[in-house]
């Protein structure tokens, strides 16, 4: 911490008088800071007994140093600065009070020294040199720094015990659900998205600054680093905010996303944080990518027993997983095309840009190689499952 140096020591027998005033000249001090400085000119940010007893110890601490006291410490400017911080008062404030006071102290030293026999002009400029209130203010400053950051550590520590509970379900109670609500800034009710990142390596992100970036477009979100995952529940309640929060989760070029359906019950995080993460496994095998959970039945029951689902893609797809990678991924991609046409081949052949004869040849294929007739209603139920589910197989697994 900041150290003063030594004073001309001609000036111990002023500084000695001057310190048994002390409890006169906090009080002055006091009422020239809050003539001076606006944030201490009223009841509202410190009260005015609580400012001049900080100001007494002070002028206390400052002559008890020029007279002489070697052990004198920097306590009551590094206790200023704590709590100062912990109430959350503005630094530039603190720092503009301590400099009031310094030239306060300054005065009435040197009308008191210019008066004292022995005193010269070389003492005038040792004790000019003496950094007369700077010290306190250092401390005082270093003090509210490091406490500013451990209350802001502090807080980050609580914050994400608190988003942990969240998604892990620990959250029920409604009140304990509205406390979480406010500490972590969200709205009470929803709706709400749930966003998993795979991230680039453990302890990275996979979003840099994406809460900062929500915020800008007026969405509140909260997020944990998981040694896997970023994962984070957005606030979407405003008309369009579905949409903007999507527009700036795709804004990260490198990354691979999977967001929920929209939710409506904090209590339901866990369940959407499934349902991201079965999302995201639909760009896994890619470079990077936003995929939304489908909330259809079939992507639910996917949802619900990823494992045997994962399971079904395999029985299902067997043979076409064994087909070398570019005829896999384009009959897969063919059938996948037919049923967001909704079964239409032309609508099929206008979204993969080909003739409806080469979507009808990939079709007959698929139905070869799995041994299922897209005309039989419980073969393409099983088709539509094992489509959700095939994104669950690893790329090895395929």
């Amino acid at each position: 911490m900041h150290r003063i140096p030594d004073p001309p020591a001609e000036v111990a027998p002023i500084a000695a008088s001057l310190r048994s005033r002390a409890p006169e000249l906090g009080i002055r001090m006091a009422r020239r800071i809050r003539a001076e400085v606006t944030y201490y000119g009223s009841e509202g940010g410190v009260a005015f007994d609580e400012l001049s007893a900080s100001c007494q110890r002070n002028a206390d601490l400052v002559f008890r140093h020029l007279a002489g006291d070697r052990g004198s410490d920097m306590t009551p400017a590094l206790d200023t600065g704590r709590e100062r911080a912990r109430r959350g008062d503005p630094l530039a404030d603190l720092l503009h009070a301590y400099r009031v006071g310094s030239e306060f102290l300054w005065t009435e030293l040197a009308a008191e020294a210019r008066v004292a026999e022995g005193i010269t002009t070389d003492t005038f400029v040792a004790l000019a040199a003496w950094w007369v209130c700077e010290g306190l203010a250092a401390a005082a400053s270093d003090a509210y720094r490091e406490e500013t950051s451990e209350l802001v550590l502090q807080r980050e520590r609580e914050r994400s015990a608190m988003v942990e509970a969240l998604f892990t379900g620990m959250l029920t109670d409604r009140t304990t659900l509205w406390g979480a609500a406010d500490m972590l800034g969200l709205p009470t009710g929803g709706p709400y998205l749930v966003v998993a990142a795979e991230v680039p390596a453990p302890g990275r992100e996979a979003l840099p600054g994406i809460e900062a970036r929500l915020l800008a477009e007026q969405l509140r979100s909260a997020w944990r680093l998981l040694p896997d995952l970023q994962i984070g529940v957005v606030a979407v309640q405003q008309p369009g905010a579905e949409e903007a929060a999507l527009r700036v989760l795709g804004r990260s070029p490198d990354s691979r996303v999977g967001v929920s359906p929209p939710y409506r019950a904090l209590q339901d995080t866990p369940r959407a944080l499934r349902l991201a993460r079965v999302a995201l496994a639909g760009v896994r095998g890619r470079p990077a990518g936003l995929a939304r959970f489908d909330d259809s039945p079939a992507a639910l029951l996917v949802a619900s027993a990823p494992d045997e689902a994962a399971r079904i893609a395999r029985a299902v797809f067997e043979d076409v997983l064994e087909l070398p990678a570019t005829e896999r991924d384009r009959l897969l991609e063919t059938l996948e095309c037919w049923f967001t046409a909704a079964g239409s081949t032309a609508g099929a052949a206008e979204r993969l840009y080909c003739h409806r004869n080469t979507v009808r040849y990939r079709l007959h294929r698929l139905e070869e190689l799995t041994g299922r007739s897209l005309r039989d209603p419980r073969a393409v139920a099983d088709l539509a499952v094992a489509l959700h589910a095939l994104p669950l197989l690893s790329l090895e697994q395929r």
